[in-house]
């Protein structure tokens, strides 16, 4: 029992660190409308700019914790303004196209500089230690990303539900019309929401890259687990995001541990299991 509490422990650790990483991709697609298959991208981005700026910039974890989703952030601006904004009235096709090529050159790019080698970025000595639980060694560092995580869940809902902004870029999903005729540039609200999105992203990365490590390849890894976690949770929902994390963290979690060759298939057959009992999500919007 021990062990299957402290394997529980792992997967909503795992869930919240999942939550940080697709959140961003849930914000822009489910506010937005824009399917931005780079979002995985933008994560190994994030993380290997935080081993790059430990390296060459600061030793702290911190600081590259705080740096690098900001550079994040002003490369997302840079693809949205440069590349994505043409594509909004051409549809989702174009988009899907437009962001899976990036993510392939983002790819090479990323082994070009910082090589093909496995690479890991250090935990910051003050969550270095470890603390017991259920009888077992916990890594306190995993403790500290799910306080994190939880905090950016909180951010993000009061954000999206009880803000000024948050109202018009809901308003501006609707009806662009409109909102344009109240006199607001919904162009640039839309411009900072993908920045939005590209920090969380990037803060993702940063949080993840001591746990999961940085390689080549990491960015479609993860961008698999970001898609199943917006379909199961569902579009448009913020709660919806958090609990599918939290659920595809337990279950791949589990399914590592007790079927390790299967643990991918339960995920998508959980996936489709919704699917057929709730088309929308756990908790999702219904999308005319």
């Amino acid at each position: 029992m021990d062990i299957l509490a402290i394997q529980l422990v792992n997967g909503l650790s795992y869930g919240l660190l999942l939550f940080m990483i697709t959140s961003g991709l849930s914000l822009i697609f489910g506010i937005m409308g824009v399917l931005n298959l780079a979002h995985g991208s933008l994560y190994m981005v994030g993380a290997y700019l935080a081993l790059s700026i430990t390296k060459h910039v600061s030793p702290s974890f911190f600081a590259a914790l705080l740096l690098a989703p900001l550079l994040v952030a002003l490369f997302s601006i840079i693809l949205e303004v440069g590349l994505l904004r043409p594509t909004y009235r051409l549809g989702h096709l174009s988009q899907v196209l437009l962001t899976f090529g990036l993510a392939y050159v983002v790819h090479d790019l990323v082994r070009w500089i910082w090589g093909s080698s496995v690479q890991s970025l250090s935990i910051p000595a003050s969550l270095g230690s470890s603390v017991e639980l259920f009888g077992q060694t916990f890594p306190l560092y995993r403790l500290a990303v799910m306080g994190f995580g939880l905090i950016v869940a909180a951010a993000m809902w009061f954000f999206q539900e009880k803000t000024r902004w948050g109202a018009i870029i809901r308003a501006g999903l609707s009806n662009r019309e409109m909102v344009g005729g109240l006199g607001i540039n919904i162009t640039v609200v839309f411009t900072v929401v993908f920045a939005i999105g590209g920090l969380l992203a990037g803060i993702g990365g940063v949080a993840a890259a001591p746990i999961l490590g940085l390689f080549p390849g990491m960015e479609f890894e993860v961008l698999i687990l970001a898609l199943v976690i917006l379909v199961v949770g569902g579009l448009g929902s913020i709660a919806g995001t958090l609990a599918a994390s939290i659920i595809i963290g337990v279950v791949d979690t589990f399914g590592k541990v007790m079927f390790p060759q299967l643990s991918l298939m339960i995920i998508f057959g959980l996936m489709a299991l919704v699917l057929i009992v709730k088309p929308t999500g756990l908790l999702g919007k219904q999308v005319n």
